[in-house]
């Protein structure tokens, strides 16, 4: 029975772990172009990046071309990570806000122009833990592992819930407050238009007045 139930959880793991932001990217990018990805990212959150250039041809070395500059941003613009002409690279750190993280990647200008194929991988949450690290360090069987994991999912999963709650409650009072402006500019808009018609009608009464036709 102890079989089954390892692999059962082993497969709600993967399935759970299959809902965590994981991005594995591959693309061109042209001599002087520049690329940029967003990452929704909560806070407080482990993420980790990987970027390689692909190497054209495995027999001889990258040409000097075939070089890239990364900056990584917070949703405020903070520079979380920076490298300027590499082959490769990562970053790792914890988010000290939540929202939309930018990576943007460019290369030099070269002539002739060059295509540049780049591979990026991505994660944050749980997918950003080294579990080989976690069984390695602490010496764990493979079920121990299987059910720390299976924790971390859960508790992601439910801070996931509490930030989506949080973000529907700040769309809320933003709505709310932009009907209450509305309101508000619709009486003023009304207040002003009054004002406008009676200005004009005593306007015409004093002229009819001062001419005698009245």
């Amino acid at each position: 029975m102890a079989i089954p139930s390892l692999a059962l959880l082993s497969a709600l793991v993967v399935l759970c772990l299959l809902t965590s932001p994981v991005r594995c990217l591959r693309f061109d990018l042209q001599s002087g172009q520049i690329k940029c990805i967003s990452e929704e990212i909560k806070i407080n959150a482990m993420t980790v990046g990987k970027y390689s250039i692909a190497n054209p041809s495995e027999s001889v070395p990258l040409p000097e071309s075939h070089r890239v500059s990364i900056k990584v941003t917070s949703p405020y613009g903070e520079s979380m990570h920076s490298a300027e002409n590499v082959d490769s690279g990562s970053f790792a750190f914890v988010t000290k806000e939540a929202g939309d993280y930018l990576a943007c990647f460019w290369t030099p200008e070269h002539k002739p122009a060059a295509t540049i194929s780049f591979e990026f991988e991505w994660k944050s949450g749980v997918t950003a833990k080294d579990w080989s690290n976690v069984a390695k360090k602490g010496q764990v069987e493979l079920m121990e592992v299987e059910l720390k994991k299976l924790e971390d999912v859960v508790k992601s999963i439910h801070d996931e819930m509490f930030y989506l709650r949080s973000r529907e409650e700040e769309m809320q009072d933003m709505n709310r407050s932009t009907n209450t402006r509305m309101a508000w500019l619709s009486f003023l808009s009304l207040v002003l238009c009054l004002s406008v018609a009676g200005l004009q009608i005593w306007h015409l009464k004093t002229f009819f007045e001062r001419k005698k036709l009245l």
